[in-house]
């Protein structure tokens, strides 16, 4: 399952230091992490994932089968504004934004085998000269 979060008014450096966090982790396992990081885009990302796992569970995956496959973050349009500066002349400053992509994948179910039982015979391997 795909979400999106355009035009996020963050640098997309500082939104990638949480993303590469996230990356591989089990979804409930990155929403708890997500809860108690002390940074800006936390909050944001937190939203998104939400928002992703809640899409994926309208098509009938559980929860606890969801990880995240890929998060990208690109940046997106810039905004240019002016600074002030000496003898009449101005500094551009660039607002920077970003794009982000959550992709969420779905991991197979583990099943526990069980030992071989006693009363059927093995294979035996047969013998090459």
């Amino acid at each position: 399952m795909r979400a999106f979060l355009k035009n996020y008014r963050q640098s997309p450096r500082k939104v990638r230091l949480v993303a590469n966090m996230l990356r591989g982790r089990n979804a409930a396992e990155a929403e708890s992490q997500l809860d108690f990081l002390a940074k800006r885009a936390g909050g944001p990302l937190k939203k998104l994932l939400h928002s992703a796992v809640h899409a994926a569970g309208q098509s009938g995956i559980a929860k606890e089968n969801l990880f995240i496959k890929e998060i990208r973050v690109d940046k997106g349009p810039t905004y240019k504004r002016m600074m002030p500066a000496a003898m009449g002349s101005a500094h551009r400053i660039n607002k920077r934004t970003s794009r982000i992509t959550l992709l969420l994948g779905e991991q197979a179910v583990k099943s526990v085998k069980s030992p071989p039982k006693a009363d059927q015979p093995r294979a035996e391997k047969k013998k090459v000269k």
